[in-house]
């Protein structure tokens, strides 16, 4: 017969029945990280996705940057065509000459006119 003051808990992942302290929430370790791993996936996939497109279009400044040099103006189409996302990018830095330069991490571009851009790059550690 079981103890009034008993009541049983069940695993909040796997719905196993748990045993050991009266807190407890998960049956061993592998449920407890399956639940916080589901709990984040929204955020993770989304912080993945962004990831990917930033780093995405470092690599096409970075083969473009190779094929020219830092003061060759690239035309906006190009970047255009090789997939290239304008509205993502890490942060904006002002150049020497007071525009906005646009960066994916190291390497950037700024506008020359509507339909040319500059390849900018700045090392992130110095």
């Amino acid at each position: 017969m079981l103890n009034e003051n008993y009541h049983r808990k069940y695993c909040v992942q796997c719905s196993k029945e748990i045993r050991g302290r009266a807190d407890k929430k998960f049956c061993n370790e592998i449920c407890r990280n399956q639940f916080h791993n589901k709990q984040k996936a929204p955020v993770n996939n989304l912080v993945r996705n962004i990831n990917s497109v930033l780093g995405r279009n470092r690599g096409i400044l970075e083969e473009l940057l190779r094929t020219t040099d830092l003061k060759a103006r690239v035309p906006i189409e190009l970047l255009s065509r090789k997939g290239f996302r304008f509205t993502y990018f890490t942060h904006i830095k002002t150049t020497k000459k007071g525009e906005p330069g646009y960066y994916c991490y190291d390497l950037g571009y700024t506008l020359v006119s509507e339909d040319y851009c500059r390849i900018l790059y700045e090392p992130l550690l110095e």
